[in-house]
């Protein structure tokens, strides 16, 4: 009986044992997500839950991976990381400006996202398609921006935040010396990421393209920058560090602005993106619930918001594509279902949201101007440039920096711009085309619904 006993525990113990050994291994995806590294509120927190509860329901982990901070180091991690071919990033976050430099490494994701492309504006998907190919779908869309201190603007007797470039040098001039005279020494009038990067691209287009002095890179592929109003755009900007921009501007990223307004409440303005208002409502701030959004100010060719943000891709070199479109999908749905229900909740408690484009549906409802005149929306020059817009980004954007530091003088700056861009594309240079509202190409601004 013992030994029928042990016999019949062992052969137990064995079917146990075949039992664990046959069970398979959790799948693990990696997601390789800019927006998320760097930040340091509790937004991160909030993308940590969103995948703990992906895991959860599908029972897939997500190795979440950092990336730097800044748009071209980002982009160097992952063109090295795809170059070498393997299973990791599974998937990744990538700038809208980024689908024609990583092409041949990424699944064309169109027969997994029929439905969601059908609801998303199609000169945003344009941005994500390359020779038909859907290479990332929207996740984050951003536009350039203007916020700012709804208290500040009171106390100084301003009853709406500026229009031009023009207004917003007095109301930040204005205001800074005021709080200066309270006794806040580090209080500056207008925060902007300056340093040599992407940002400054950004900033220094809408700059540029509000003063009339074109796109950089024209759809049609006119080279557009030596001109009088590029080079007047770039003075005014020039003129404003150490004046109501600290000196420190140059060296600012993205973060910098946002931790100089956001976080020590030592600005009346920031240039920068809507994702800041969206995800900042959650957050406590020195200014929660004492600042307002409205459109980038403009000059003689209107009032422009440079097209950010980022879309969901899937490595051709995935070992996990299926797992992989999984996690995209639950991260677009979840994003859609915020959207829905920004739109159907009451407004901000400071109804200063105004003037922006109506591609941000879940604002439609909002403050608009009397006028009903809203800014456009600016695409960055990478869909005609492909490839080449790297570098052609870091010739404009080192330029820039050249003249806000007064390394360079702007008019030598611009010819010498002209020359490289050139080289770079084979374009030709050309006239600045019409002002915004006369621009109607796909390729070079957003067609707004």
């Amino acid at each position: 009986m013992k030994a029928a006993a042990l016999l019949g525990l062992l052969f137990v113990s064995l079917q146990l044992g075949c039992s664990r050994q046959s069970l398979p291994e959790p799948v693990t995806v990696s997601f390789l997500d800019p927006e998320w590294s760097h930040d340091t509120t509790d937004r991160k927190l909030a993308s940590d839950a969103a995948l703990r509860k992906f895991t959860e329901e599908t029972g897939i982990r997500v190795n979440h991976l950092p990336a730097p901070e800044s748009s071209p180091e980002q982009l160097a991690l992952i063109s090295q990381l795809l170059q070498k071919g393997t299973g990791s990033p599974d998937v990744l976050a990538i700038d809208v400006i980024w689908p024609r430099i990583l092409q041949q490494h990424l699944q064309d994701l169109k027969p997994d996202f029929t439905d969601e492309a059908a609801s998303d504006d199609e000169a945003l998907l344009a941005n994500f398609t390359v020779d038909g190919r859907l290479l990332a779908t929207p996740y984050h869309t951003n536009i350039g921006v203007l916020s700012y201190r709804t208290d500040l603007l009171k106390e100084y007797g301003f009853p709406s935040p500026p229009r031009t470039w023009t207004e917003l040098e007095k109301m930040a001039s204005r205001i800074q010396e005021g709080e200066r005279a309270k006794g806040n020494g580090n209080f500056w009038g207008f925060v902007w990421p300056g340093t040599a990067s992407e940002g400054l691209t950004c900033n220094a287009l809408e700059w540029q393209y509000s003063q009339g002095g074109g796109q950089i890179v024209a759809s049609n592929g006119t080279i557009t920058v030596n001109n009088p109003q590029a080079i007047r755009a770039w003075e005014r900007a020039a003129h404003w560090v150490g004046r109501i921009s600290p000196p420190s501007s140059l060296a600012y990223q993205e973060w910098d602005g946002t931790n100089a307004f956001h976080v020590s409440g030592n600005a009346a303005f920031i240039r920068g993106w809507t994702s800041e208002y969206v995800l900042s409502q959650p957050v406590k701030s020195p200014v929660s619930g004492r600042f307002g959004v409205t459109s980038v100010p403009g000059g003689e060719g209107g009032r422009v918001g440079v097209l950010g943000g980022f879309g969901l891709s899937v490595s051709r070199y995935s070992n996990h594509r299926a797992e992989a479109v999984r996690l995209v999908k639950f991260l677009v749905d979840r994003e859609h279902q915020l959207e829905t229900a920004r739109a159907q909740s009451g407004p901000p408690p400071w109804p200063q949201l105004w003037d922006l484009p109506p591609i941000l549906k879940a604002y439609a409802r909002f403050a608009q101007p009397a006028d009903g005149k809203r800014s456009s929306t600016l695409a960055r020059p990478s869909t005609v440039t492909g490839e080449k817009y790297a570098r052609v980004s870091r010739a404009y954007f080192q330029t820039v920096n050249a003249v806000l530091s007064g390394k360079a003088k702007a008019p030598e700056a611009a010819a010498s711009l002209e020359k490289e861009l050139v080289d770079i594309t084979g374009f030709q240079p050309g006239p600045v085309g019409g002002s915004p509202a006369d621009r109607r190409d796909d390729q070079s601004r957003l067609r707004c619904p």
